[in-house]
């Protein structure tokens, strides 16, 4: 791991050489940080995007909310009694939308394979830059002072020859920071860090794993292929490759998501339908946020439900034209469920998905995120 300097990176051995310069960007606090900047008596303060009632959810929090232990898709009601002072602020997606064009602009002056996760976030291979600085640190630095200079926000990047540790490396020095990670030094950093900081390994996986004496890369490099095809099945490849830092994948612009979505699992069973319903607006509050971030329209929705005997259960609903704003999607979610009632048995877990997804405007909606996990 290196902190940028003025020198050439190291990252970018010849192509003969099979390596490829790879970059992540993410936004700091987009959202949140959108807000601040459009009204100045925000900043410096703890400022939370989304609803504040009952049964809203934080899609962001600011860095000073975040010190409070405030995250997103946490319910308002447990952000509030975090952070008593923790200011809400409503949904702005055409703004949010306008300043990601913008930021996506200035990527596609340094090469056209831009594949974006998100309104915030994206990869970027420049191991042939459209500008020929050579240098995927000196590019990052570029993109970060001119996202900075355009749009008066701060972006974190990491900087190495796959796409696993690039991402990684972005969430190193946040907020406002860079991190490369060189040829050869792949697998030792990934070894130190703890399985949850791992691209796709949730809550549910890193339990799993702690269970089985796994907490950190190194530990899961310990395990060979057909111990973890035991416990983890068709995610094992993944887990196995990751946890020596290697990563096949190339980066992809306009890539189709298949689906976007998620599900919760309830610390006890629940069966009555009040309360069914209760945690449905929860799960659709937070599932058309990231629906909202990843800009994607889809015609079919398809409520899952687990019952206590761990017996999986769906119902979906496709329609002519593609779900594009939350009244439909909540409102096909809510006939889904009611069509599902009463039960035979309580359940354990709730999850929606919209899926059939459509391309929006002259882009594909991106595709490189697992399932939100609602937990």
């Amino acid at each position: 791991m290196s902190t940028a300097t003025d020198d050439d990176d190291g990252d970018d051995r010849d192509d003969s050489g099979g390596l490829r310069k790879i970059i992540h960007v993410d936004m700091d606090a987009f959202f949140a940080s959108v807000e601040q900047r459009d009204d100045p008596s925000l900043r410096g303060k703890p400022v939370a995007v989304g609803g504040s009632s009952g049964r809203g959810v934080v899609a962001a929090a600011s860095y000073e909310a975040r010190k409070f232990g405030v995250r997103s898709a946490m319910p308002s009601v447990t952000a509030k009694r975090l952070c008593p002072d923790l200011i809400f602020c409503k949904h702005r997606f055409d703004v949010y939308r306008a300043v990601s064009q913008q930021i996506r602009a200035i990527f596609r002056d340094y090469t056209p394979h831009v594949e974006p996760l998100s309104l915030d976030e994206a990869y970027l291979d420049v191991t042939a830059d459209l500008k020929g600085i050579g240098s995927g640190t000196l590019i990052a630095e570029d993109i970060r002072r001119r996202i900075r200079a355009d749009t008066g926000l701060t972006a974190s990047a990491g900087v190495s020859y796959n796409k696993f540790l690039a991402k990684i490396a972005s969430d190193q020095n946040k907020p406002d920071g860079i991190c490369v990670i060189r040829p050869g030094e792949g697998a030792a950093f990934v070894a130190g860090l703890p399985v949850r900081r791992f691209h796709g390994v949730g809550p549910k996986s890193a339990e799993k794993m702690a269970k089985l004496g796994i907490a950190t890369g190194a530990d899961l490099a310990g395990k060979d292929i057909a111990f973890l095809r035991q416990h983890f099945g068709s995610f094992a490849e993944y887990l196995f490759r990751a946890a020596r830092g290697i990563d096949l994948r190339p980066v992809r612009a306009n890539r189709i998501r298949k689906s976007v979505g998620g599900e919760r699992t309830f610390a006890e069973d629940i069966s009555s339908g009040a309360a069914l319903r209760n945690t449905l607006e929860d799960i659709i509050d937070i599932v058309w946020d990231s629906i909202e971030r990843a800009e994607a329209r889809g015609r079919t929705v398809t409520l899952k439900m687990k019952y206590t005997d761990f017996q999986n259960t769906s119902r979906s609903r496709s329609v002519a034209q593609a779900v594009s704003d939350k009244d439909t999607f909540s409102a096909i979610a809510r006939s889904l469920l009611d069509e599902a009632l009463p039960l035979p048995l309580p359940i354990r877990l709730m999850g929606l998905t919209l899926s059939n997804l459509e391309k929006e405007g002259d882009e594909q909606p991106p595709s490189d995120e697992a399932q939100l996990s609602l937990l």
